[in-house]
């Protein structure tokens, strides 16, 4: 018998795509720019995966959930249709950190083999600043967020390392937890730290490494030359929407092409100007109403190789499908690559992640007139 304790972080992620860059404190808000909880959905799609798995398994193990009530994941359980639920804390009516911490003491308490949690880095520093090493833990991805290293890429794939951790299949590996200043964030500025270490069921193709901050020789030469490879291609097509995702490698192209961007959001130039800066979901879906021509320029996150589904949730998959796969640009520089092996997507909506994995390669800019072909995901 298996005792697993499990628990959602109900607001994880709703900030995304009203380009709130996360959630902790601005919950309200969120809601209040027609947010939508997304944990729940997250979550219940690597349980029914786990359950379609176990009904496949020969001999599968029992498991027993140790959890908490309501939409912190006792609903989420029982909608997946498994029946041994023991609910050991009762949330309050706006859940909270404190009940996150409360269930993982009663999880300690009752010696469960493995945490289970839904929800981003503030989530998995909750858990781990109770548990330190001492239990495993394994995260749902669905916060804005998620530089840690303790999440599956996707919930499906989550629900197979949990089983092929608990069939003795993979062992467990010491991962950083890290997490990002949220209020900095939203100002624009980057201030990340190393919190603590967890231990997590470790398969290298299905669990995200930390994010890697890398730096290699002549990186703003680079830049430059990358800059001047995208300047070519926005001045052929002076009418076009060209959109710049987060991230420091686009907003030093952005520099390079005379552009303001912001670090951290998604914004928008055409006829040689800005025409949006930090942008949410539904700001983008009216530009693209405007614009008949539109491209996308994104870079993977470094050693992850995200290049959607963290950290840029304003990029739905109504955006993504309105832009067209075809019009998305990847840059990178080499160093960057070099940490970066292969792509990966993790837009929320299935069908789209596997039709951008099915490309197999995509062309990345790595400097002036110079492409390098990287391999998706499996």
């Amino acid at each position: 018998m298996t005792r697993i304790g499990f628990l959602i972080n109900p607001i994880a992620g709703m900030g995304g795509r009203v380009g709130l860059k996360g959630t902790d404190g601005v919950a309200a808000e969120a809601a209040r720019r027609g947010a939508q909880p997304i944990a729940n959905t997250r979550a219940l799609e690597a349980l029914r995966e786990l359950r379609r798995l176990l009904e496949g398994t020969p001999q599968a193990p029992d498991l027993t959930w140790l959890t908490v009530s309501g939409t912190m994941g006792c609903d989420a359980l029982r909608a997946a249709g498994f029946a041994a639920i023991e609910v050991v804390h009762d949330a309050a009516a706006e859940p909270s950190a404190q009940d996150t911490q409360a269930a993982v003491r009663q999880f300690l308490a009752a010696k469960v083999d493995l945490i289970l949690f839904c929800g981003g880095d503030g989530t998995a520093r909750d858990i781990c600043g109770i548990t330190g090493e001492s239990t495993p833990i394994l995260g749902i991805p669905s916060g804005v967020k998620m530089y840690s290293g303790a999440f599956g890429v996707t919930p499906a794939r989550t629900a197979e390392i949990l089983l092929r951790y608990i069939r003795q299949e993979i062992g467990l590996a010491s991962v950083d937890i890290v997490d990002l200043d949220e209020e900095k964030y939203r100002r624009d500025e980057w201030a990340v730290r190393l919190y603590m270490s967890a231990r997590t069921p470790f398969e290298p193709s299905y669990v995200q490494a930390a994010k890697a901050l890398i730096v290699g020789a002549d990186e703003d030469a680079v830049k430059e030359d990358i800059a001047a490879q995208l300047r070519e291609e926005i001045d052929a097509r002076p009418g076009a929407l060209v959109l710049l995702g987060p991230g420091s490698t686009l907003q030093a192209v952005a520099r390079a092409l005379h552009v303001d961007k912001t670090l951290l959001g998604i914004d928008a130039i055409a006829h040689g100007g800005v025409v949006g800066k930090d942008l949410a979901e539904h700001q983008i879906l009216e530009l693209l109403t405007r614009y008949g021509e539109r491209k996308l320029i994104l870079s993977p996150i470094g050693g992850q190789g995200f290049v959607l589904g963290r950290g840029n949730q304003q990029l739905s998959p109504t955006v993504i499908r309105k832009i067209g796969a075809e019009n998305i640009i990847l840059i990178a520089t080499p160093a960057k690559l070099a940490r970066t092996e292969v792509l990966r997507f993790d837009t929320g909506d299935p069908a789209l992640d596997a039709d951008l994995l099915s490309r197999k390669f995509l062309p990345v800019v790595i400097g002036y007139r110079r492409t390098r072909l990287v391999k998706t995901a499996s």
